[in-house]
């Protein structure tokens, strides 16, 4: 796929040799912890940023408005009017017209920053395409919406000694991390496993736009000290640090140095990057995909009760049926589902994700 600089004809000149591009980052160039220097090395940064849903699209606006030289947007998923609550970049037009959230980005980005290069990529990152999509990077941002992609994202980073943050939100919590591979710990070492059981996500917990905004701005302005000094910084935070925007309760634990024996980076055993921690899935009959993850036991009546305001749900002690139009997916008390409705795995994992959790 051709950049959006391509497709729009976007001027990638460099961004100090005319005045009034200069007056574009007049105030953050007085900022001191940037400075005109500070501002060079974001014009020839390069980053990705793996998922534009709420926190991945609000990244990705404030890096193209502090002058991120060329931003590389990775997501499947497509606008739907339920974003626009918290997607930032999106309107009702994306919406009606199923636009891929790459694109929409894309074009919303050249609009008010057209002087930088965005590529949107509308894929799934998957071990078998993740050196494709996160080649030449200089850093990395998590706006996925599940631990699968983000144990990946982890391995890949570990293994090259690239950094990335770590973001998520969900109901009025926020919570991320700085990795700095080989300094500090790195998401395996704070999360050796990933949750089991149910997980809270946006389409059953809900989100509020401030706690996305509120971690989306958190990582952007670690991703700018990542960016315009280096990972040595001392204002780097070394911390995961979690807040709570409806509670006010906030916590930081340490994550200044690595874990000893942490699978990724102590012990550099890349399971995610070589396909062994994903979770199986195969084709299941006619228009339908099996996913056999059978390790996250299923509460038939909590997940009833959870997924009641987006379908019908009907559940036995056996199976648990739920139909959210054009599709039913039918999960199992080992957490194992069958979704019918498509042959996409991608949009079978999507869902999955949504209603049962990563």
């Amino acid at each position: 796929m051709t950049s959006l600089a391509q497709e729009t004809g976007q001027n990638t000149s460099n961004l100090s040799e005319t005045s009034p591009l200069r007056d574009r980052y007049s105030r953050q160039i007085l900022f001191r912890g940037i400075g005109e220097a500070g501002q060079r090395r974001l014009q020839a940064a390069q980053v990705a940023i793996v998922g534009c849903g709420a926190t991945g699209s609000a990244l990705a606006g404030l890096l193209a408005r502090a002058g991120v030289g060329t931003l590389r947007i990775i997501d499947r998923d497509y606008v739907e009017a339920s974003n626009l609550q918290r997607q930032s970049l999106f309107d009702e037009s994306d919406a009606a017209e199923s636009i891929p959230k790459a694109i929409a980005a894309a074009r919303k980005i050249a609009a008010f920053n057209s002087q930088i290069v965005v590529e949107p990529k509308v894929e799934d990152l998957v071990p078998s395409n993740i050196q494709a999509l996160l080649e030449g990077s200089d850093l990395i941002l998590d706006g996925t919406d599940n631990f699968e992609t983000r144990y990946l994202i982890n391995d890949y980073a570990v293994e090259r000694s690239l950094p990335w943050i770590y973001s998520a939100a969900v109901g009025s919590y926020a919570v991320t991390l700085n990795v700095v591979p080989g300094q500090t710990a790195c998401l395996a070492c704070i999360f050796p496993d990933s949750p089991h059981g149910m997980v809270e996500t946006c389409e059953t917990s809900g989100i509020l736009n401030s706690a996305v905004n509120l971690v989306a701005s958190i990582a952007a302005t670690e991703a700018l000290k990542f960016l315009v000094a280096d990972v040595s910084t001392p204002t780097l935070r070394r911390t995961l640090l979690s807040f709570d925007v409806w509670t006010n309760e906030h916590a930081e634990i340490s994550a200044a140095k690595p874990r000893p024996g942490c699978r990724a980076c102590g012990e550099r055993d890349f399971i995610h990057l070589a396909g062994e921690g994903r979770p199986h899935i195969t084709l299941c009959g006619r228009n339908s995909v099996q996913i056999h993850e059978r390790q996250r036991p299923i509460d038939f009546a909590e997940m009833d009760r959870r997924l009641q305001p987006h379908g019908v749900v009907r559940h036995n002690d056996f199976v648990l049926k739920f139909w959210h139009d054009p599709y039913e997916m039918t999960l199992f008390p080992d957490g194992r589902a069958i979704i019918k409705g498509t042959t996409d795995t991608a949009v079978a994992r999507s869902l999955y994700a949504r209603y049962v959790g990563s």
